[in-house]
């Protein structure tokens, strides 16, 4: 069994929390762009508050610890392992309420790349402990406005997780996806389920779009996130996202697994 001290020490090792790949700078262009309202930032979620630059700089130095002081604007971000410890307390206690209830969950990713993995390993112990794994809306059309303008991807399943790929990726099924931060896929899959008269999800798992994009329409919503994603700490503090945990979400795919563990044994899941 993974100890909390040796998962500590391996998420400063992998540098998925203590200083992080993602760079001060573009921590605080999220946030200025958080304040503008931009889409791109929002990913799904309706602020209540004003949350201008220096409340999202409190806000995320009090959820991940990154630096508060405004003039603190270059070199690399940090995060508080302490904090993503306390997370992943919380989001393993989240699994363990919906797989007691056996309720059905919903998984997605914007990084398939990276944490499809993760999920996966999350979507098997929930599948054997009795929870419907959700795939509604397999081969839907999503249209998402990106960089490069509007482009189509369709909705896609690996094993138990939703991800969209181009239509010309490979075949169903397969893997790689796309990474993207839209909530218009889960929109999408959620609409589908309702259209089809259910089951709806008691819990979606995510990232990005994922959490903020059923956070908002009254869903559930766990997962984790980087410090220039300030959308779900926002969710999370208003009370549309219910665990957010503070990780670098970029890093080697293999570099997960000791989460996967920890979480899966914290909420009993572990076979």
């Amino acid at each position: 069994m993974l100890t909390r001290g040796a998962l500590r020490a391996h998420l400063l090792d992998v540098r998925l929390a203590g200083p992080v790949a993602t760079s001060r700078e573009a921590s605080l262009r999220s946030y200025r762009l958080f304040a503008a309202r931009d889409p791109r930032v929002l990913i799904g979620i309706d602020p209540e508050g004003d949350w201008g630059q220096q409340e999202l700089l409190g806000l995320m130095a009090e959820r991940c610890g990154v630096s508060a002081d405004p003039h603190d604007t270059s070199g690399q971000d940090v995060i508080d392992p302490d904090r993503t410890l306390a997370a992943l307390d919380a989001f393993a206690d989240r699994l363990a309420v919906v797989a007691q209830r056996r309720g059905p969950v919903l998984l997605g990713t914007g990084h398939p790349h990276r944490l499809l993995g993760f999920y996966a390993a999350l979507a098997d112990a929930l599948s054997a402990a009795g929870c419907a794994v959700l795939t509604p809306a397999q081969g839907r059309r999503v249209d998402i406005t990106t960089r490069f303008g509007l482009r189509t991807y369709n909705l896609d399943y690996v094993r138990g997780v939703a991800l969209v790929r181009e239509p010309a990726a490979g075949h169903a099924g397969g893997e790689p996806g796309a990474h993207t931060h839209s909530p218009l896929p889960v929109r999408t899959a959620l609409a589908a389920a309702a259209e089809a008269g259910g089951p709806l999800p008691e819990l979606v798992i995510g990232d990005h779009g994922w959490v903020c994009g059923a956070g908002q329409l009254g869903f559930e919503a766990i997962g984790p996130a980087d410090t220039d994603d300030p959308a779900l700490f926002v969710g999370q503090a208003e009370g549309s996202v219910s665990v957010v945990v503070p990780l670098d979400d970029a890093v080697r795919s293999e570099y997960y697994r000791p989460l996967t563990r920890y979480v899966l044994n914290r909420a009993c899941l572990s076979r």
